[in-house]
């Protein structure tokens, strides 16, 4: 990779794995909340996953900026104001009920098996690694919620119309999902990362079929037009206060 794309690579790793760390920070409040037992289990180790997943995406972002992947993670997650997160709007909404949490779960899951599938192609063989890796739980977590939303939307009357207002609430925020990840068009154009377009394609191609099965509308036209990922909604603000707040008290500490 040509020097000159460094930045724009580190521009897409930060989005990737802001992502992945503040929607596991949201499926983390589900613990000891879930509705059964076994789905506590069960949404907990997604939420781990994803943090895992933020892990790999920070140390791969350090690799390419030369610094230390040891310590990069922490204090890129623990020590950056709200401006400087590049996660899109739709995982720092607060989790709602339990059919808005598996709704924007699945739509998030699918956006990210259409990215990963071409992220897994890429000649940079670090970042190839990284999402063949990702990729393999990512089934796994896709599978789950899917099972979920048929669950939800052949279930009752009540379950299905919460479903729809789910997917209602988060609508507005699929496009900036499924927009360009900063920096990817340059990567794409390279050759190096998937292009937009096709990752929308293939999300369509999962996700309309599945809402169809579960019995929901659509709303009316397009996605809104996203706006950049260097907007947030007050939501990340209070969020990022809990996740920040015992850090910042000993900001010299080795965690």
């Amino acid at each position: 990779m040509s020097p000159e794309l460094r930045p724009a690579l580190a521009e897409m790793l930060l989005a990737l794995a802001d992502d992945e760390l503040i929607l596991g920070h949201r499926d983390s409040e589900w613990t000891g909340h879930a509705p059964i037992l076994e789905e506590d289990i069960a949404f907990g180790n997604i939420a781990l996953d994803e943090l895992g997943h933020a892990k790999l995406w920070y140390e791969l972002l350090a690799e390419t900026l030369g610094e230390d992947p040891a310590r990069f993670p922490d204090r890129t997650i623990f020590f950056r104001g709200p401006a400087g997160w590049r996660n899109a709007q739709l995982v720092e909404l607060p989790k709602g009920d339990w059919a808005f949490t598996i709704l924007r779960q699945y739509l998030f899951d699918a956006a990210e098996l259409a990215r990963l599938a071409g992220l897994a192609e890429s000649p940079i063989a670090d970042l190839a690694a990284v999402a063949v890796k990702i990729r393999a739980e990512e089934f796994y977590h896709h599978r789950h919620t899917s099972a979920w939303m048929l669950r939800l939307g052949q279930g009752t009357d009540e379950s299905r119309a919460r479903l729809q207002q789910a997917l209602n609430g988060a609508w507005p925020y699929a496009a900036q999902l499924l927009a360009p990840l900063p920096g990817q068009t340059a990567l794409a154009e390279a050759g190096l990362a998937p292009d937009a377009a096709t990752v929308l394609e293939a999300w369509r191609v999962r996700v309309e079929p599945m809402l169809a099965d579960c019995g929901l509308t659509l709303p009316a036209g397009e996605p809104p037009v996203g706006v950049g990922r260097d907007r947030h909604t007050e939501h990340l603000v209070y969020l990022l206060g809990e996740l920040q707040s015992v850090a910042r008290l000993a900001p010299e500490a080795v965690w």
